[in-house]
């Protein structure tokens, strides 16, 4: 299992990171098979896996249970807990019992997203022995402030402010930073100039990792598909083609048969 170190030693060799986003034990338990770097418990989980419109509606408890599942099924990963929407915005002692709440459940990190007031807090949890990886240009936490979701940084102005939430995250204490939607020059210039290491989602191929949603790279979530995202399978079709194939088979008879059936004698008739 990777560490906070080894993010770095990845960025100074030029070897990519890998992430993946997942919530479950199962999702985790495959995960751990691949030579995948690390998982992200991300609250986008509110989205995948509750159907909610929104990152917004996600908890502390919602984030702990899925990262304790996880947990239980990537015995091998590094992973990283996402603190949800005013989790860390609130008094120091409410923001420490939801990092809390997540570290306890099995993350080895916590991830949070933005820069502006986040600086003592991040300090506070490096100091405290929580590692952080931050989070900037497009965060679904801002959805409603931001009017949706937008590609981040394609002004001078927002491009400027952006590299400097990127140094402010450096100098908090951040061992890596994730760009979100971030045009490819913008991300390049970025990892260029920060010394930890940056994850890249829908931000080119310039930084030093990337991370894909579970079921986005599996294509799973049919009625989801921005630009950023590849599906690396066809999941959908195979998923719901085994279903009914399960469904045909039940409807003809075929299934269950010898072979998944019990050979236990037939009981003896009553005289």
């Amino acid at each position: 299992m990777i560490n906070i170190f080894d993010f770095q030693k990845k960025k100074a060799s030029g070897e990519k990171i890998t992430m993946v986003t997942c919530y479950d034990y199962t999702s985790a338990a495959l995960v751990d098979k691949t030579g995948i770097d690390c998982i992200l418990v991300g609250d986008s989980l509110a989205m995948t896996m509750h159907g909610f419109d929104t990152t917004v509606n996600a908890t502390p408890d919602m984030m702990a249970l899925h990262t304790a599942a996880v947990s239980r099924g990537a015995r091998d990963k590094f992973i990283v807990g996402d603190l949800p929407f005013m989790s860390y915005r609130r008094s120091l002692s409410d923001n420490m019992d939801a990092v809390y709440k997540i570290m306890q459940a099995g993350a080895h990190s916590v991830k949070l997203e933005g820069a502006a007031g986040n600086a003592g807090f991040i300090q506070h949890l490096v100091e405290s022995g929580v590692p952080v990886m931050g989070h900037i240009g497009l965060t679904p936490q801002f959805v409603h402030q931001l009017g949706g979701y937008h590609v981040q940084g394609k002004t001078d102005e927002s491009a400027k402010r952006l590299m400097e939430e990127a140094r402010a995250l450096q100098r908090a204490g951040c061992f890596a930073l994730v760009l979100e939607c971030v045009p490819t020059p913008l991300a390049a210039e970025i990892t260029r100039e920060l010394k930890i290491a940056t994850i890249g989602i829908g931000a080119g191929p310039d930084t030093d990792g990337q991370v894909l949603v579970f079921q986005d790279l599996l294509g799973l979530n049919t009625d989801f598909r921005p630009k950023f995202v590849k599906n690396f399978l066809n999941g959908a079709e195979l998923v719901t083609g085994a279903l009914e194939e399960y469904n045909q088979a039940v409807k003809k008879r075929t299934f269950p048969d010898a072979e998944h059936s019990f050979g236990a004698k037939k009981l003896a008739k009553s005289a």
